[in-house]
């Protein structure tokens, strides 16, 4: 069974539809989506061309998919995100119980999939983080493949014998532009779609009402964050939201 992993797609429409796009992703068995699909700039859309993929979707809660059910009914603004709560008033009444119902971790075979750990949709894990805290975040799983995103950084490395995969993100990648997922199969294949980026930038410009959405996809899809600089704001933390 071939599966597509889409991670952290955070609502960015034009990177979506270009993985989407891609070969290996029409013919995939299963797309596995690995949360936070809809915090960002053009929610809805992207909510109703996710539930367009039916049955060959398989949903994984992220954080954000959580919070922002959460503050969706509250009005908070908990989350340290300006474009957070614009997100969560975009939702509709009838997105909610589809965010409440996604579950923690999803097993399709000898894989496991999950946003950020197996026991916690906050918890941040790295590349480089040492045997000690994999095997702290992996206790109980005996999947001998796990799949996680999160981070936003796409890797495989192994972790005492057990094969850990990030995707990386569609909509928010951290090292390079472009769309970044992966393909589990016959092996697991890390890849990036390159898409027309200023394209991209002004289809969000024109198509979302966030107010600052010209300054937002410049820094997010236009000029992402090297891996460097996230793995330097990232390392040393324990959980956090991204």
């Amino acid at each position: 069974m071939n599966v597509a992993v889409l991670s952290d797609i955070h609502g960015v429409l034009p990177a979506l539809e270009a993985v989407l796009a891609e070969p290996d992703v029409r013919a995939a068995d299963r797309i596995v989506l690995l949360g936070d699909v809809l915090a960002g700039p053009m929610p809805v859309e992207t909510l109703e061309r996710l539930q367009e993929l039916g049955d060959r979707a398989v949903w994984v809660r992220g954080n954000a998919d959580r919070e922002l059910a959460e503050s969706a009914r509250t009005g908070g603004s908990f989350v340290p995100d300006p474009i957070f709560p614009w997100t969560a008033r975009q939702l509709r009444p009838a997105d909610l119980p589809l965010l409440d119902a996604l579950p923690l971790t999803v097993t399709l075979g000898e894989v496991l999939f999950c946003h950020a750990t197996p026991r916690n949709d906050t918890e941040i894990v790295l590349v480089d983080s040492p045997p000690e805290r994999w095997a702290e975040v992996l206790a109980g799983v005996s999947a001998p493949t796990v799949v996680c995103g999160h981070t936003h950084m796409q890797f495989a490395r192994f972790a005492d014998r057990r094969l850990v995969v990030n995707p990386g993100s569609v909509g928010m990648p951290y090292g390079a532009r472009g769309a970044h997922w992966a393909l589990l199969g016959d092996g697991v294949q890390l890849r990036r779609t390159e898409y027309d980026t200023e394209a991209a930038c002004r289809f969000l410009a024109s198509r979302s009402a966030y107010p600052d959405i010209e300054e937002w996809a410049d820094y997010f899809v236009r000029n992402p964050a090297s891996d460097v600089e996230a793995l330097r704001v990232f390392s040393g933390r324990g959980t956090s939201s991204t």
